[in-house]
């Protein structure tokens, strides 16, 4: 395969993004690795009434169905593949595929986000799966008209919560702190829910259950008392990780300069401290974990991309 002008690491808003304004901007040669459908972890929003231009209730996945097709229109190719690593030797970045083969590129846009992380109680990661879930939009159908409790107190809790309550009997939320760190609609909204109960200064002790899955969550409050939910149905919110991975080499270092919470450091441009490789979306410092602000990472990162190459090769 010849050089790549462009390889993009992750098929989000990011990296959608960013193979529309490198490929419409000139490069011919761009491929986006994302190993799963293109659309990133908004797909699974139920609900998004903050993205410019759109008004209405639209899902991620409404939101999001249109991207891929106006991307390739000019020409992005989009290889279903997971990347392990990349790598650089001199001005050439290499791309090494899960399958053993490998591509190089001439620059490199990284947006592989974050993942859900795990709230740490007993009983998470055997009933994973089994009535724990981190997707409310995937899940929540399976609790219909029944009682359901959500760990978490940001947007995406509250979000998901509220989805809950639209199909679910009653809906607890559980938050270590009295405050919540969402939007003040949002917040608004969630008083107003008659079927929301809000357990405030309090953490998921244990979930339980038998062979068939969940039954209960034990919860305990700043006194150390502890109540007991009957619920089948346990949602976790709080929080991601950030998916470096393919940044880490084989002597254990990373490609790039990374914080001590693993996220990578850019400038306002998104260049990393490697020539010619730009991290966008949640993976990078100080993101604000918004469509529209992973979006602008692409964009951005994109057409530093094609002046780089440019550059590169000229």
């Amino acid at each position: 395969m010849a050089i790549l002008d462009c390889a993009i690491i992750g098929g989000g808003p990011a990296g959608l993004t960013a193979g529309l304004y490198t490929t419409r901007g000139g490069l011919e040669n761009v491929i986006m690795f994302e190993k799963g459908m293109p659309g990133g972890q908004i797909m699974n929003s139920s609900e998004i009434e903050n993205y410019p231009g759109v008004t209405g209730e639209i899902s991620g996945m409404d939101l999001m169905t249109p991207w891929p097709a106006q991307c390739q229109k000019f020409g992005l190719i989009h290889e279903m593949v997971n990347i392990l690593r990349i790598s650089k030797t001199d001005d050439l970045f290499t791309i090494h595929k899960e399958d053993g083969s490998t591509v190089d590129a001439h620059s490199v846009i990284i947006g592989t986000g974050s993942s859900p992380r795990r709230a740490g109680f007993a009983g998470e990661d055997e009933f994973f799966g089994r009535g724990v879930s981190t997707c409310a939009t995937c899940d929540g159908f399976f609790y219909k008209g029944k009682e359901v409790a959500v760990i978490g107190g940001g947007d995406t809790a509250l979000e998901e919560a509220l989805h809950l309550a639209k199909i679910c009997s009653k809906v607890y939320i559980i938050h270590r702190r009295d405050t919540f760190r969402s939007a003040p609609n949002t917040i608004e909204r969630i008083k107003k829910t008659e079927n929301i109960e809000l357990i405030l200064n309090s953490v998921p002790d244990e979930v339980y259950g038998d062979n068939m899955g969940v039954t209960g969550i034990k919860v305990k409050d700043n006194n150390g008392d502890i109540r007991d939910i009957k619920v089948p149905g346990v949602f976790t919110f709080v929080g991601n990780d950030v998916n470096n991975q393919v940044l880490l080499q084989e002597d254990g270092s990373f490609l790039c300069d990374m914080n001590e919470a693993g996220q990578v450091i850019v400038d306002i441009s998104m260049k990393t401290s490697v020539a010619g490789l730009y991290a966008t979306g949640d993976m990078r410092i100080e993101a604000p974990k918004q469509v529209v602000s992973a979006a602008g990472d692409g964009a951005v990162a994109a057409l530093r991309v094609i002046s780089y190459v440019d550059e590169l090769l000229n």
